[in-house]
């Protein structure tokens, strides 16, 4: 089988995610996207007409995040109208599974150059939510929610903490080294070489910094901050008398009225804008257009878990993709496990018995954001990036996706 290298990687800032605060919330989607697809042609002098596809990650394709970002935000950029695109959904792990579809479709030898990616802009996703019906993975299909129930997702983090034993102490100081280590980075400029600043359609500067983090993030200042999903329990969710909090006692009866809430806005991921993109080639095909490959990719994989606690694939996820990559934890330099909520990356340490210097090394989406169909194809780009940094050799990602779902990738630095 070919194989496929990571030409490279670039991402937009992640602006807050909040129409009127973010400097990235007045701009289209298809802008962000056009952005780094723009980058991706211009730093590797890329002829487009040779882009065989580009697979795309977005959530929620809805309104001006729907039809088809991938092959949309192309065209905005300017791209050749040979470069076809498709749009995918897989939650959260959207950006994971287009590097690793991109990837399969190059060691096939069915295509030679493939663009993978993916934008999400909370902030317009958000406004536009009706605030008068519960955002229910299920789509209200009945049959469905009595063999899976799906609960709001904080109260799944809350849940597994429960189960877990992980406490409030925990989570509350995973989220200041998520700060800690995001600053850091950005004072030491680890992301410079991936970051491109985003413009206005005038020409002026939108954002070129992710304007996330709060640095000043202390023990002490986020144990003054409550948590908030205990007001999820109750809240119907249908005519049935299922609530958020019954959706996932009915499934696990021994978390009846014992959840403890330990998550809060700043042991929670971010909710942010941005987009990304990684170039990816077969050996052919960056020999002959005077490419130099940064990184091959090593495996991929997929799992699912349980729906109902939802957040829990990631760890058998990185268990599938080092078996099929012949590998241990010990052989993985840098670990990129998404933050979308303290408790997930607190127990992928500790089930896969981590060291804790490895993972997440410059910060995860605690302090950075996560900008959900983006997030997998920024951390990659992020490893890859810190691989060459630290010169480590292998780094895996990961990450949880709604459906208790989780990709997973390893790229070995070249």
């Amino acid at each position: 089988m070919a194989e496929a290298y990571i030409i490279d990687a670039v991402r937009t800032p992640r602006g807050i995610g909040k129409v009127g605060k973010g400097s990235l919330a007045h701009l289209h989607p298809q802008h962000l996207g056009a952005t780094v697809l723009g980058a991706i042609r211009d730093r590797n002098e890329l002829d487009t007409s040779t882009v065989d596809d580009i697979i795309w990650g977005t959530s929620s394709q809805r309104g001006a995040q729907g039809a088809d970002m991938g092959r949309m935000a192309a065209l905005d950029a300017g791209y050749d109208v040979k470069a076809s695109g498709v749009t995918l959904d897989r939650f959260c792990g959207s950006g994971i599974t287009t590097v690793s579809l991109a990837a399969a479709q190059v060691m096939s030898g069915m295509e030679d150059c493939v663009i993978a990616g993916g934008c999400e802009m909370m902030s317009y996703t958000a406004a536009t939510a009706d605030p008068n019906v519960p955002p229910m993975l299920d789509s209200g299909n009945m049959h469905l929610r009595e063999m899976h129930p799906q609960s709001q997702q904080g109260v799944c983090a809350d849940a597994i903490a429960t189960l877990e034993g992980i406490d409030r102490e925990a989570v509350d100081a995973l989220a200041v080294t998520s700060q800690v280590r995001a600053k850091r980075a950005m004072d030491e400029g680890r992301f410079e070489k991936s970051i491109i600043p985003v413009f206005n359609h005038d020409g002026t500067l939108a954002l070129d910094k992710d304007e996330f983090p709060r640095p000043g993030t202390t023990m002490e200042s986020l144990s003054g901050l409550k948590t908030v999903f205990s007001m999820y329990m109750n809240i119907p969710v249908d005519d049935q008398g299922n609530t958020y909090g019954t959706m996932v006692t009915r499934k696990y009866p021994e978390l009846e009225g014992r959840v403890e809430h330990v998550h809060h806005a700043g042991n929670s991921s971010g909710v942010v804008d941005g987009a990304a993109a990684l170039l990816v080639t077969s050996a052919g095909y960056a020999e002959a257009h005077g490419l130099k490959p940064r990184a091959r990719i090593v495996a991929t994989a997929n799992m699912g878990d349980c729906p109902t606690l939802m957040l829990n694939a990631p760890v058998p996820a990185a268990r599938k993709v080092l078996e099929k990559a012949g590998m241990t934890t010990g052989d993985i330099d840098v670990w990129e496990i998404n933050e979308a909520f303290s408790v997930v990356a607190e127990k992928f340490i500790r089930d896969l018995e981590l060291d804790r210097e490895k993972v997440n090394v410059n910060g995860g989406a605690m302090a950075l954001g996560h900008p959900i169909g983006a997030t997998g194809s920024i951390l990659i780009g992020t490893a890859l990036d810190e691989l060459e940094r630290s010169g480590g050799r292998y780094g895996l990602v990961t990450m949880c996706a709604a459906g208790g779902m989780a990709p997973a990738i390893i790229i070995e630095r070249i």
